[in-house]
């Protein structure tokens, strides 16, 4: 039996009635409403109860669904093709043995469509949303409903804690994670470590020891870039975001995000003077470039290039960089023994943060609380969907009931899933995402590109950035 096949043990329910009121309920105050949803309730009890005993073979793992033939659910994203085959493929079952019609729905103007479509009373029945600040907007204008109890269960159990909160407003649960991805990685070439005798480090001080092995041998250690066009600057706010989390663990860095501890703090200059004896080290960078300041100038997707040609010997980047490989040497691998790889940026201090990984991702909230849109928005969150899914490649989930082996053996892919299911880890969702927009993609950008570019002092850098806090 395939893993998308295999039943969870305690996740799914006992018995289908019980699973049809799990995903019926749904609170009003309303005696009319309550009347119809108990009457809506007891007929999909009803049916369920006789399908039960004769599930088609194959659809065991899909039990807890049933009931809902022929019922349709919308989806609206911004994910399109051919990611989007992609998602159609991984539910093609879940819609067969339950006989949902999940309709899928793409738009590269997601973000300011969505907001008028549920202001004019035609919200999709589930969304997925790329930052918890859109979420926390929705909410804030009357968007989703709560999410199902058996999501909430699906999450509790194979997330790691922190990603629930993201999917949280004001204490309530709106939104399970959907794909996930890992930035706390350093990038590299396997053959040339091989070849020059280095070894992958473990540990925060070997780390630096190996950069100032490369520095001896005549080699940059490091090499970045961080222009993007209208973006540029991001790339600089996520080394501030790795230094951040590790040096004062997850509680620091929420106060942070959440300006309870500003910009023009001690916590936040000491994690600045870290960065500075990194990325403006001019004895560690800017490798195959030129001097620190072509940071500011070198485009993010360039930055690896020198690495491939033994100019630098490291770049600090998200898991998705695994793509743009292939740009700089024809048929470039990329594995565990190939020309590029990747290793888990170390911890400073396991006391304070073990584990600590920044990250991202998408969130699946419902804006229709019916108990077919209850069911898919529970299946999304459940290990057989995600299991599914990734098994297509090219996408993880840090869901903890995939089993690592779904992913290629040695790929980025199943490197990331094994950090970012760690159930004890230190995750965080990138810190510039979740501030307002005119302070995580507006003046942090500009003004760490300024601290790049022009040698702009640190205080006068991070009170700029804080003067730009909205006041409310």
């Amino acid at each position: 039996m395939t893993a998308l096949k295999r039943r969870r043990g305690a996740a799914v329910l006992a018995g289908g009635v019980a699973a049809v009121m799990l995903l019926a309920a749904c609170s009003s105050d309303s005696s009319t409403e309550d009347s119809a949803t108990e009457e809506t309730a007891s007929a999909s009890e009803e049916a369920t109860a006789e399908e039960g005993t004769d599930v088609a073979a194959g659809c065991e793992a899909y039990s807890q669904y049933m009931g809902n033939e022929g019922a349709s659910v919308s989806i609206f994203t911004s994910i399109l093709p051919p990611e989007q085959g992609l998602f159609e493929q991984s539910w093609s079952e879940f819609e067969s043995c339950t006989g949902i019609d999940i309709v899928y729905e793409g738009s590269d103007q997601f973000e300011a469509q969505l907001p008028t479509r549920i202001a004019g009373g035609n919200a999709p029945d589930i969304a997925f949303i790329p930052q918890p600040g859109l979420l926390a907007k929705l909410v804030a204008d009357g968007g989703p409903v709560p999410a199902s109890e058996g999501t909430v269960a699906n999450v509790d159990q194979y997330w790691n804690a922190a990603w629930k909160s993201y999917g949280t407003v004001d204490g309530t649960f709106y939104a399970a994670p959907l794909g996930s991805n890992m930035k706390s990685f350093v990038w590299y070439s396997p053959k040339t470590f091989a070849a020059n005798g280095y070894t992958v480090p473990t540990t925060w001080d070997e780390l630096w020891a190996l950069s100032d092995q490369m520095v001896a041998d005549g080699v940059k250690p490091w090499c970045g870039g961080i222009e993007s066009g209208g973006a540029t600057g991001w790339a600089a706010t996520d080394w501030l975001e790795q230094i951040m989390l590790r040096m004062y663990g997850g509680e620091v860095y929420d106060k942070w995000v959440n300006h309870e501890i500003l910009f023009d703090s001690p916590e936040v200059t000491a994690a600045m003077d870290v960065l500075a004896g990194w990325m403006k080290n001019p004895d560690y960078v800017n490798g195959g470039f030129g001097n620190v300041q072509t940071i500011a100038t070198t485009a993010f997707q360039d930055a690896g290039g020198p690495i491939l040609a033994g100019e630098c010997g490291m770049l600090q980047q998200a898991s998705f960089y695994a793509n743009f490989w292939g740009n700089f040497q024809e048929g470039a691998t990329v594995g565990v023994d190939g020309d590029a790889y990747a290793f888990y940026l170390p911890a400073m201090d396991d006391a304070v943060a073990p584990q600590p990984v920044v990250g991202g991702g998408e969130f699946v909230a419902a804006f229709a609380d019916r108990p077919e849109v209850a069911a898919v928005q529970t299946y999304l969150a459940s290990p057989e969907f995600a299991t599914s899914k990734a098994s297509l490649g090219t996408w993880v989930s840090a869901n903890s009931g995939v089993p690592l082996d779904t992913y290629a053996e040695g790929s980025i892919d199943q490197l990331s899933a094994q950090y970012l299911t760690d159930l004890t880890g230190t995750f965080r969702f990138d810190a510039s995402d979740l501030m307002p927009a005119a302070v995580g993609a507006g003046a942090e950008w500009t003004e760490m590109t300024a601290w790049f570019a022009e040698d702009k002092p640190t205080a006068e850098v991070l009170k700029a950035i804080d003067a730009a806090w909205p006041a409310s």
